[in-house]
């Protein structure tokens, strides 16, 4: 499974670049470097509610509205951001960590970090969306987890589990602090 699949998938891309007013290559950018930190977040937020799973992340994504917060930036209407903000909340606790992990971003793209920031609800609510609606496919094995598990796992571990190198490696030492 592919993580920039998250990106592209039902025009993601598109969106954002029209939303925040720049080109498909900055979007496609900052997107990127944005990933693996979102990623790590869910990664996270999944490690610390092993008891049950994903389920309690499964259940905020879908009060949230589940496979629609990627339709919702994909729409034609304006992007709601304030449930990616939420889901910022709930996987990386603070917006401090939103800040340094746009910081982050901003570092190995050159974009501007006040940019990035705008764009983290918004790539939020399209791996949100994914996920859901990975989770609900037929023949797909497993919940959330699983789904959340391969996608991770598909970049090499760097976002998820330990959180090894790259910006999962930044997030899991901002994460780690917060602790």
């Amino acid at each position: 499974m592919d993580p920039n699949e998250i990106l592209r998938s039902q025009g993601g891309i598109s969106a954002i670049a029209s939303q925040l007013g720049i080109s498909e290559a900055q979007a496609e950018q900052g997107a990127a470097a944005l990933l693996p930190s979102i990623l790590g977040g869910f990664g996270q937020r999944a490690e610390g509610s092993k008891g049950s799973g994903l389920g309690g992340l499964g259940t905020i994504l879908e009060t949230l509205g589940g496979a629609d917060l990627s339709r919702d930036v994909v729409g034609p209407g304006p992007t709601h951001v304030e449930k990616g903000d939420n889901i910022l909340g709930e996987i990386f606790g603070t917006k401090d960590v939103s800040r340094q992990v746009a910081g982050e971003a901003s570092q190995t793209t050159g974009l501007d970090p006040a940019l990035l920031k705008k764009m983290l609800p918004i790539v939020a609510m399209l791996v949100a969306g994914y996920l859901s609606s990975q989770k609900n496919k037929p023949g797909q094995p497993g919940g959330l987890n699983d789904v959340l598990g391969q996608v991770i796992g598909s970049m090499g571990g760097t976002a998820g589990g330990g959180l090894g190198g790259g910006l999962g490696g930044v997030l899991g030492s901002i994460l780690g602090r917060r602790r």
